[in-house]
């Protein structure tokens, strides 16, 4: 019944959010082409429900270049990203793009991989295959037996503070895996609709955040 009353959640809150928001989804577009001339969109292979590949879109916040990652970085910004696969202050970030990263508008375009039924709304985040290193064989078959989302505990609640070299990034988002439910979905949901509010009432005015995720 979970499974059932999650997905028709995702369709109706998908469909609804790509309706309103298509104001912004035109808005971003455009500004987004303007800044550089590349593409709007950026696409990434990612690992859905079963390790199945799915190519997760969001709108492109960095650079549009061929250039290798490890050339575009300082040696400390390099050994961050290959052990975190992310970074504090990533210099490949645009300028339209530094904005839609701390507002998350830059996630709009995954609710039409929620209406496709390859993400959730929420669920652990998808990750690289090669961030599976990070979990082992029973963990991952745990982490990949419910569909990946675009928020979910640790992204709301940890995303700051739990990082895979600790080891707390992996227990969230397996707790996360082993207690899937429509009470723990509405506490993320919550809690991520309270960080989007303080992260765009950030960028618009300039304020600092207190919060322990941060807006990016």
């Amino acid at each position: 019944m979970y499974s059932i009353l999650k997905r028709i959640f995702d369709i109706i809150i998908s469909v609804t959010a790509l309706v309103v928001l298509s104001p912004v989804f035109l808005i971003v577009s455009v500004l987004v082409k303007k800044e550089d001339g590349g593409s709007v969109f950026y696409v990434h292979r990612r690992l859905g429900i079963h390790k199945k590949e799915i190519n997760v879109v969001k709108f492109r916040s960095m650079k549009d270049t061929a250039e290798p990652i490890e050339k575009l970085l300082s040696p400390e910004e390099y050994e961050q990203f290959v052990k975190e696969y992310k970074l504090d202050n990533d210099p490949r970030i645009t300028k339209i793009g530094k904005f839609i990263r701390k507002t998350y508008i830059d996630e709009i375009p995954q609710f039409v991989n929620v209406l496709q039924g390859r993400m959730s709304i929420v669920g652990p985040r998808p990750i690289l295959r090669e961030e599976l290193v990070n979990y082992t064989e029973a963990e991952q078959e745990m982490l990949y037996s419910v569909m990946p989302g675009m928020t979910g505990y640790w992204q709301s609640y940890g995303h700051d503070v739990a990082d895979y070299t600790g080891g707390k990034r992996q227990q969230m988002e397996l707790y996360y895996a082993e207690n899937a439910s429509l009470l723990l979905d509405a506490k993320i949901l919550f809690k991520t609709a309270a960080l989007i509010i303080s992260c765009v009432i950030g960028a618009i005015t300039g304020a600092k955040k207190k919060q322990s995720t941060p807006c990016t």
